[in-house]
């Protein structure tokens, strides 16, 4: 195909791949190897050393600022419209791939000029021969690295992981405590006024909604408010948690036996509400001992509301088989250990016992045993874990 017949490129820029040069020059291939040599469409191969014997003078910044120089005469002058081809009958355009005849070298001059111009200036660099990295204005940090806008991240990343360890901190521990107040807290029984239901060593779960809140219902009870919000009334034969009304502060278990208005009281070890004896069966008899070898009695007490409870003694002879009688005033309570004559509730007073107990001081309504160890069993001494548990307590539900 002759040059003048020879396919014209759509953007008139030298140096890509794709393009095959019309007619190389006259002493061998150019010796630019880097991107800013494509910037020089309209450079002649010869008339000076550095071209003609393949060494490159012209460092990146004088090809950008001559995109059209013409080396075929050995002046600095642009290409003149009669002078298209090179002494050699070589056309000078030696990265050029557009066709050109006699009387369009003027336009293509000034259009690879242009074009050239436009490369140097608004166009990124190409790939280097030379290893360097392209785009090197443009931003290559992946997104998950970068921050808001787009930017990068600075670094800190230790010191940003450790305030998020903290705060995964904070909120466990406020959500624990919103449980613990508003909802569920545990215990643990400490000691057998409460058997035959709860034994020593028993872990327990309190409800704390059950009777509503007060002070008592927080840790360390601060005085933030008086008396009861969402209250709600206890039922007779509760087993009911509350603080110890002598100081305030020790968390005690018993059974709720009287109600604000009643009469209670013990006579030869029959217990008497509003004047009327609990009636109770024994459900067994000498064969269960106590911690002093003394005999054990199990019987069923059927509660005046029709609830019926488990509870022992000792038998008759007790110093608590026989009391005065108490009237429960309002906003008070009557507590009594299930383990009748091994007890310290509210048959003994205040001062040395629990006395009655005011509303304000109930926690929460016992509701199941979710574990059991016998005592003994140590926190610091693991075999003790397997050889005193008591799976048979497990998941008991309280009445």
């Amino acid at each position: 195909m002759s040059d003048e017949h020879k396919p014209h490129d759509d953007h008139g820029h030298a140096g890509h791949d794709d393009h095959v040069p019309v007619a190389p020059a006259a002493h061998g291939p150019d010796s630019h190897g880097h991107e800013d040599h494509a910037a020089h469409p309209a450079a002649d191969a010869h008339g000076h050393d550095d071209h003609a014997h393949g060494h490159d003078a012209h460092d990146h910044d004088d090809h950008a600022a001559h995109p059209v120089e013409d080396h075929s005469h050995g002046h600095g002058e642009h290409a003149n419209a009669d002078h298209s081809h090179d002494a050699h009958g070589h056309e000078a355009h030696g990265h050029d791939d557009h066709a050109h005849d006699s009387h369009a070298a003027p336009v293509a001059a000034a259009v690879a000029g242009g074009a050239t111009v436009a490369a140097a200036v608004g166009h990124k660099p190409v790939w280097s021969d030379s290893g360097e990295a392209p785009f090197e204005d443009v931003d290559t940090t992946p997104v998950y690295a970068r921050g808001k806008g787009g930017k990068k991240k600075s670094g800190g990343g230790s010191s940003s992981e450790g305030f998020e360890f903290v705060k995964t901190i904070f909120f466990a521990l406020l959500i624990a405590f919103v449980l613990r107040v508003v909802l569920f807290q545990p215990f643990t029984i400490p000691s057998a006024s409460m058997e035959p239901n709860l034994y020593e060593g028993d872990y327990i779960v309190v409800s704390k909604w059950s009777y509503g809140y007060s002070k008592h219902s927080i840790p360390f009870s601060p005085p933030i408010f008086d008396g009861r919000v969402m209250e709600r009334t206890p039922h007779r034969g509760d087993i009911v948690v509350f603080k110890l009304p002598r100081d305030n502060k020790t968390d005690y278990i018993k059974r709720l036996i009287g109600l604000p208005g009643d009469r209670i009281q013990m006579i030869n070890n029959v217990l008497q509400i509003n004047g009327q004896p609990v009636r109770d069966v024994v459900v067994s008899g000498n064969d269960v001992t106590n911690m002093y070898g003394m005999p054990i009695v199990r019987m069923r007490e059927t509660l005046p509301e029709g609830k019926t409870i488990t509870i022992q003694d000792f038998g008759p002879g007790n110093d608590l088989d026989d009391t005065p009688v108490f009237e429960v005033p309002a906003g008070h309570y009557f507590m009594m250990g299930d383990n009748r004559d091994n007890s310290i509730d509210s048959r003994v007073e205040q001062s040395q016992g629990v006395g009655l107990v005011p509303a304000e001081n109930l926690i929460g309504k016992a509701e199941i045993i979710l574990f059991s160890w016998s005592p003994g069993a140590s926190l610091w001494n693991p075999v003790s874990w397997f050889s005193k548990i008591r799976p048979s307590r497990f998941f008991t539900v309280l009445d």
